[in-house]
């Protein structure tokens, strides 16, 4: 029986993406291929993180122990977990089940015509120091329902989101968020640029958990 790398199960509001202030159950894998010079969960993603093995049946169950409608399944990166399809269809069966994803991961497997899940893909601009693994050709799987993240760090960030967004007409596609790395950026400049360039197409949103509880706080 296939078994997944579970580091933690809980429930609180969605902080961010287009079901933003929504109660969701967060299921949280382990392990990821990037390494973002601003992540908030490397703890998650290290060789000697603790984990639980636990069945796509057992994910379900907790999760619906909570009784709400929404899942979020994030890491980390949950695409890299083996039989990662196997889950989605589990949890997609009872849930309105959102994939958070970094960007880097081939979404082609998991396009089926009928698929039920919906991605809130990051794509990493240079502040991450991950820009180059970005997998460009995920933009022509996206659909409305899905959402393109940008995570802006400086007002170089800031412009390259334009031009990305712009080049790929991404807002014609799915939804597009632009979000400032917690200290890093002032939101009061986004709003300015987005003012300037009369981008109408995105959306700037803050990470709400983050200034609901400390932002180094874990399991909200």
């Amino acid at each position: 029986m296939n078994t997944y790398k579970v580091v933690e199960i809980f429930e609180s509001i969605n902080g961010e993406g287009m079901k933003a202030g929504e109660l969701s159950v967060f299921v949280r894998l382990c392990g990821c291929n990037l390494h973002c010079s601003y992540c908030d969960t490397s703890w998650a993603n290290e060789k000697d993180a603790p984990y639980q093995e636990m069945t796509a049946r057992q994910i379900v169950q907790k999760a619906e122990a909570y009784g709400t409608k929404n899942v979020t399944l994030t890491g980390g990166e949950p695409l890299l977990a083996e039989h990662v399809l196997e889950l989605l269809e589990a949890l997609s069966e009872k849930f309105c089940v959102e994939i958070e994803t970094n960007g880097s991961i081939a979404l082609d497997p998991f396009c089926k015509k009928d698929r039920k899940v919906i991605f809130t893909m990051d794509y990493k601009l240079k502040g991450s120091g991950m820009e180059e693994q970005m997998c460009l050709s995920n933009f022509a799987l996206l659909q409305r329902d899905d959402t393109v993240k940008f995570v802006v760090s400086d007002q170089t960030d800031l412009e390259r989101a334009y031009e990305i967004e712009q080049k790929y007409a991404l807002g014609q596609k799915c939804h597009v968020l632009i979000s400032p790395v917690f200290g890093k950026i002032i939101p009061a400049d986004m709003v300015a640029f987005m003012m300037e360039k009369k981008w109408v197409t995105a959306r700037m949103q803050i990470q709400m958990h983050k200034v609901i509880w400390d932002p180094q706080a874990r399991g909200v």
